[in-house]
């Protein structure tokens, strides 16, 4: 009889995987993954692209997960059991999530490109590009509300799709927990992602249009704080909402240049986003393939 890798007692401590005497070293490497992941979350010092790498390791390591021949034989033995249809269901789940994200991405990018070269080309009037920068809004304000309706159905599903219980072997149990944990963790990232893309937080929902001055100035440690806690599209929703407040007034060169410096800046977070995106649906899409393959056997 072949000898699981998982252990029957398998637990965390805080949810760790406990392992037998001679593990399978796929087990320790999934446990660290996911541990680094979490701790991540728990930290606003960690870039969403540093997490978005952090999911890729994850998941590959899950993709060689489920080749392991315990792996394979457990979930064809139980392909008519509900908790896999649930992980069926979770990994599509997460490509929508993920080409939401994708879609989020490319149009905030494709107007922050028009918006600089816009002011590129106007730097002898710097009163003409307000109407670039609304347009660049309104773009955003598109953006926004479809990752509204994401995060809305992404509640939705999260009431909806309650994990089934398990009455299997211990062995079957810690199997099913470790794929439920990569699925929970992943779709934390993703929201988190989206709500960073979003731009909106609580801290700027409450400052309003107090954080958006505040902004462009450096006179505070209180105000570096603050934005030091935002993302690249807020930075630069408010450095673009001052600007459209001088629009009656004269618009100076440094206002111009604020503006310049912050979308270029979050264009280059844009692309790192993309790629770490990219890299992860391409995971999802490997396991979920890897999935389906093992349950048609």
């Amino acid at each position: 009889m072949a000898i699981s890798p998982l252990n029957p007692k398998a637990y965390y401590h805080a949810r760790s995987i406990s392992l037998p005497s001679r593990p399978h070293p796929l087990i320790p490497e999934f446990d660290e993954h996911l541990c680094r992941l979490r701790a991540s979350e728990a930290t606003s010092s960690s870039s969403k692209s540093h997490k978005l790498t952090g999911l890729r390791d994850l998941h590959d390591c899950v993709h060689s997960f489920l080749l392991l021949p315990f792996t394979q034989q457990t979930l064809a033995q139980n392909r008519h059991e509900q908790w896999v249809d649930e992980l069926l269901d979770g990994s599509l789940m997460l490509l929508d999530i993920c080409g939401t994200a994708k879609d989020a991405l490319l149009q905030t990018r494709e107007g922050a490109r028009e918006l600089q070269s816009s002011m590129r080309r106007r730097r002898g009037s710097e009163n003409g590009i307000s109407s670039e920068v609304e347009k660049y809004l309104t773009s955003r304000k598109k953006v926004k509300k479809a990752i509204h309706k994401a995060l809305r159905n992404l509640k939705g599903m999260e009431k909806e799709c309650r994990f089934s219980a398990l009455n299997k072997d211990p062995e079957t149990h810690s199997m099913v927990s470790m794929l439920r944990e990569v699925e929970t963790i992943t779709f934390t990232v993703l929201e988190s992602l989206l709500s960073s893309i979003d731009g909106v937080t609580a801290q700027s929902k409450r400052s309003g249009w107090s954080l958006v001055s505040k902004l462009m100035q450096h006179k505070h440690v209180a105000c570096e704080e603050a934005e030091a806690n935002l993302s690249e599209f807020e930075k630069v929703d408010a450095a673009l909402c001052t600007l459209l407040g001088h629009k009656n007034k004269s618009v100076n060169v440094v206002h111009v240049d604020n503006v310049h410096n912050e979308v270029a800046k979050l264009e280059s977070s844009i692309q790192d986003l993309e790629e770490g995106i990219e890299f992860l649906s391409r995971r999802l899409i490997k396991t979920r393939v890897s999935l389906l393959n093992i349950l048609s056997q």
